[in-house]
């Protein structure tokens, strides 16, 4: 319990009292879609750092608006 608990505060800015109220299986779900989304974020940069992602390309739906002020 108290390794969860350390997780949640280290990787998730929870309190103690936070983290240590939660419901069991509550706090189950939360430390494994918190391991879910640093393994997908890992995996993002280490596909960026390879050149392996998707280039960012600006096309008329993505561009900046830039307000007119004339």
């Amino acid at each position: 319990m108290y390794e969860q608990i350390f997780f949640l505060k280290y990787s998730g800015g929870w309190s103690f009292s936070e983290a240590y109220s939660l419901p069991v299986g509550l706090r189950n779900w939360f430390v494994k879609r918190t391991i879910r989304q640093l393994e997908m974020e890992s995996e993002a940069i280490e596909n960026a750092s390879r050149g392996g992602g998707k280039s960012q390309e600006l096309t008329p739906f993505n561009q900046p608006q830039i307000p007119k002020t004339f």
